[in-house]
C-alpha cells in the first residue's frame, strides 16, 4: 500500500469495525503498514480530529467527526424527510422493522428506519452498514432490476454471503441466486427467509421510476417465527406502494434522484429489468 491518502483512508475504514479501539501493532499487521508508517498516519489523523487515541490502553478509534459529516450529509439530503413519513406509515402497518437502504455506486447502505414492532422480539441492524448483495433481500431487489450478466458481476466483485456468515439460507452460488432473483423479478419484490440471519425474514421492493436506474431499496425484516411467509405475501402490495411513492417524491433528493449518468455513478445502462 502506498500513498497517504490510500493509509488514511484504509485506516478509517478498519476503525469502522472497531469502536472500542485497536492497537498500533495490529492496525498495522491487519493493514500490511510498516509499523513507523502507520503510527504516523494515526497521529496526522488525530491531528485532523478523525481519530483519538484511548487513554489508558493507548489503543485507537475513530471520533464522532465522520459520523456527524454523515449525518450532516443525509439531513442535507433531504432523504430522511422525504422517507421517513413513508417508512413510518408502513412500519405502523406491518408492525415490523422498516428500513430504507441507497444505492451508492455498487454499495447498498441503509440510511432511515422505522420500528413498527410493540412488543416481542425486535430486529434492528446497524444503521449505515454496507449490506452484502447475495443474501440480502435488499441486495435481491436491487440485483433484479440488472440484467443477469450486471447482477453477476457484482455479486462477483463483492462475494457470496457464506451461511456460515449470514443465514443458512444464503445462496452458495451464482446459479442458486440467479434462479431466486427471477423468482423475485416475476413476484415484484424479494422475498428471504434465514438468508440474511438465521431465525430472521425480509422482503424488499426497489425505489425505481419507469425506465430509470434503482435509486434505493425499501425493507421490511423481522423474526421468521412471525414475519412468515405468509404474512410477507399480504405486505406484498403495501410494500411495492411504498417504493413507488419514494420513487416519485424522490426526485426532491439528490440520494433518490437519478440523473442521466445514472446513481451516484452507474451508468443509466448498466442493466435493464428482467
Amino acid at each position: 500500500m502506498s500513498g497517504a491518502l490510500e493509509k488514511s483512508l484504509a485506516i478509517l475504514e478498519y476503525l469502522v469495525a472497531h469502536p472500542d479501539g485497536v492497537a498500533l501493532a495490529r492496525i498495522s499487521t491487519d493493514l500490511n503498514m510498516l509499523r513507523s508508517g502507520c503510527h504516523r498516519t494515526l497521529h496526522e489523523l488525530i491531528g485532523y480530529g478523525y481519530v483519538r487515541q484511548m487513554p489508558h490502553k493507548g489503543d485507537y478509534a475513530l471520533t464522532t467527526k465522520m459520523a456527524s459529516m454523515g449525518l450532516s450529509f443525509l439531513s442535507r439530503s433531504g432523504v430522511v424527510d422525504i422517507a421517513q413519513p413513508v417508512i413510518d406509515r408502513l412500519a405502523r402497518t406491518t408492525e415490523e422493522l422498516v428500513r430504507l437502504a441507497i444505492v451508492d455506486g455498487e454499495r447498498l447502505t441503509l440510511v432511515a428506519k422505522a420500528q413498527g414492532a410493540k412488543s416481542g422480539l425486535l430486529y434492528d441492524p446497524d444503521m449505515g452498514i454496507d449490506l452484502r448483495l447475495s443474501c440480502s433481500a435488499a441486495g435481491h431487489a436491487w440485483l433484479m432490476t440488472l440484467s443477469e450478466d450486471e447482477a453477476a458481476a457484482r455479486v462477483s466483485r463483492q462475494g457470496l454471503g457464506s451461511p456460515r456468515q449470514f443465514g443458512p439460507n444464503a445462496p452458495t452460488s451464482l446459479k442458486a441466486l440467479q434462479t431466486a432473483l427471477r423468482t423475485h423479478a416475476k413476484r415484484g419484490y424479494s422475498l428471504i427467509q434465514d438468508g440474511y440471519a438465521p431465525g430472521m425474514s425480509s422482503m424488499a421492493a426497489p425505489v425505481r421510476r419507469k425506465g430509470e436506474p434503482t435509486t434505493g431499496v425499501v425493507v421490511i425484516a423481522g423474526p421468521s417465527a412471525r414475519l412468515t411467509a405468509k404474512s410477507m405475501t399480504r405486505f406484498g402490495p403495501e410494500l411495492m406502494a411504498a417504493a413507488d411513492e419514494l420513487a416519485m417524491a424522490g426526485q426532491a433528493s439528490p440520494l433518490l434522484r437519478s440523473a442521466n449518468v445514472g446513481t451516484w455513478g452507474n451508468r443509466a445502462d448498466d442493466g435493464d429489468s428482467y
